[in-house]
């Protein structure tokens, strides 16, 4: 019987290396990357907020809120570096994970930097001249500091996938797995903190948009608390007459109709008077016609305990949306 050649590899073997391969090529991908995002992280440091709390063009709570702790960042990159040159991923990405809190409270002031940066722009001229210049040096390469400032929330989303796929192509016997583990599962539990925060804040910014729109007393505190899903036109079909437009707010736990405010109203013109509030929990939804796809439209039936509603809308894609939308919104008030 012949020996197998010295070519021939078994599968354990030929997994180690494919391991190996994938271990050594991100841990080449975190290491490059890591040196770009210090970088970054110190030009903002040295040009922006270094220079802005020397020569005072910002008050301290200005500088706070646009920056957040930015430069405590700066200062985890700076410690995370040198175990990754230096081949010690385990040891240096559980030594990073205290500094993850850091990451959440980034998040957490993620909008009020937003908000800051544009008031401060808007009516600060001293500020507005001082970011025009420092956005010019040739350091930047022309990258504006509205750019700069998300990076932590999306270097994050890197750490997350980098520890992930270090700590899978580490073999249980290497001594760095426990930490590589470790590391993964503490970035993985951040970043999810972090994605439910944005995702508050983007549905905040919803919630302020529409009270925006919504004119009138019965207006005032309505959808406070609420999670937004959706809007837009649609024609509420009566028993007699014709269809009259109206625009409906769809939220996790309600749908709201409103009418348009008359446009030479003078103190309400472009806003909406609630009409309508309609507990989605006590929805029945159901699709009258507009199954096929094609081009006409179609016709939704809403009813509830008290009232029936049916919702037209001449827009296949658009009424398939909003199907979509109603049925999610109805089905997780039932759970």
């Amino acid at each position: 019987m012949e020996s197998p050649g010295p070519s021939v590899r078994c599968p354990v073997q030929e997994q180690r290396a494919r391991w190996e391969r994938k271990r050594a090529c991100t841990a080449r991908e975190l290491l490059e990357t890591e040196r770009r995002y210090h970088e970054q992280l110190g030009l903002v440091a040295t040009y922006f907020v270094g220079i802005l709390r020397a020569k005072g063009t910002l008050r301290p709570p200005e500088r706070q809120a646009l920056f957040g702790p930015w430069e405590l960042i700066y200062g985890a990159s700076q410690e995370l570096l040198p175990y990754l040159e230096g081949g010690r991923w385990g040891q240096g990405l559980e030594g990073f994970c205290p500094h993850l809190e850091l990451y959440t409270q980034f998040a957490a002031n993620a909008e009020r930097s937003r908000t800051t940066l544009q008031e401060q722009l808007k009516k600060n001229k001293r500020f507005r001249r001082f970011v025009r210049l420092q956005e010019g040096r040739p350091e930047f390469g022309g990258i504006q500091l509205q750019d700069l400032l998300p990076l932590p929330l999306q270097r994050l989303q890197q750490y997350e996938n980098l520890a992930i796929a270090l700590a899978e192509n580490t073999g249980p016997n290497s001594p760095d797995h426990e930490q590589l583990t470790r590391a993964a599962r503490r970035i993985s539990d951040t970043a999810q903190r972090v994605h439910t925060i944005s995702q508050k804040q983007k549905n905040d910014q919803h919630l302020q948009r529409v009270q925006a729109l919504l004119s009138g007393r019965q207006a005032k505190g309505l959808i406070s608390g609420r999670w937004f899903l959706r809007q837009g036109w649609l024609l509420v079909v009566p028993p007699r007459g014709e269809p009259r437009p109206r625009m409906f707010f769809l939220f996790s736990d309600a749908l709201l109709m409103a009418k348009p405010r008359p446009p030479l109203h003078l103190l309400q013109s472009g806003t909406f008077a609630c009409q309508a509030l309609y507990p989605m929990a006590e929805c029945q939804l159901h699709r009258v016609f507009g199954h096929s796809g094609g081009p006409c439209g179609g016709l939704l039936s809403l009813s509830f305990p008290h009232e029936k509603l049916l919702l037209m809308s001449t827009d296949q894609e658009e009424l398939s949306h909003w199907y979509r939308s109603l049925t999610l919104a109805s089905s997780s008030q039932k759970n």
